[in-house]
């Protein structure tokens, strides 16, 4: 089952954290919204997803095994 719109699982709420968190997660939220929308930081989010988290993995030339 995946969450609606607004990350609801029928009718059940959608973050199950700490009430201390809220608003911490609302923040990030709305600067996460904007952010996306700025090409530099697309940018920069798909560069280390590919140096740092390997995604895409990239191809990797592996020279002693290409020998054999």
């Amino acid at each position: 089952m995946l969450p609606d719109r607004k990350g609801h699982f029928n009718g059940f709420g959608g973050r199950f954290v700490p009430e201390t968190l809220i608003c911490a997660l609302d923040e990030l939220t709305r600067e996460y919204a904007k952010a996306r929308r700025d090409k530099n930081f697309i940018h920069q989010l798909d560069y280390y997803l590919k140096e740092y988290a390997g995604r895409p993995t990239p191809l990797y030339f592996a020279e002693s095994l290409s020998r054999k």
